[in-house]
């Protein structure tokens, strides 16, 4: 079970479109939500991932300050279904926000959380920094991490 990140210029073709394919169905078929996922901001993000016996178990999307934000940010947060309930999520966000605070140097990283995972972010050190929202048809709230506030909470 090893992480890989790896730049978009990096990614082999067939990783790339194994990690679409993943983003795609869950994020429009299984939500059922017809959106841009595909949004122009990949080539510019990093792309964590984990496999386990050689199939995607684990992604996230790394974006730099500049990139979408003024300040880092994760999306695309994915755990395929076939391996959920095994603790991939939290240590996927764990490992997403150990690369942008220890590699980086990042003090604060954003996330546009789907409500009903709030607490799930919050248990990481994140905080609500908006009033719930739709976004594409769904509950989002805007969460914002500030390392000076989380160097305890490991």
């Amino acid at each position: 079970m090893d992480w890989e990140l790896k730049q978009f210029d990096d990614l082999t073709t067939r990783e790339l479109y194994t990690i679409l394919q993943a983003r795609n169905a869950i994020f429009v078929v299984e939500q059922e939500c017809a959106y841009h996922e595909i949004d122009g901001h990949d080539p510019d993000c990093w792309h964590l991932s984990l496999k386990i016996d050689g199939e995607l178990a684990a992604y996230s999307r790394l974006l730099e300050k500049g990139v979408k934000y003024d300040i880092a940010s994760i999306g695309r947060i994915i755990v395929p279904e076939k391996f959920r309930g095994r603790g991939l999520a939290r240590q996927l966000v764990q490992h997403s926000i150990d690369i942008m605070t220890e590699e980086w140097g990042e003090r604060e990283i954003k996330l546009q959380a789907q409500t009903y995972l709030r607490d799930f972010y919050e248990s990481f050190g994140f905080k609500a920094t908006s009033e719930e929202y739709l976004d594409d048809g769904i509950p989002h709230v805007d969460m914002l991490m500030k390392v000076e506030e989380t160097s305890e909470v490991k």
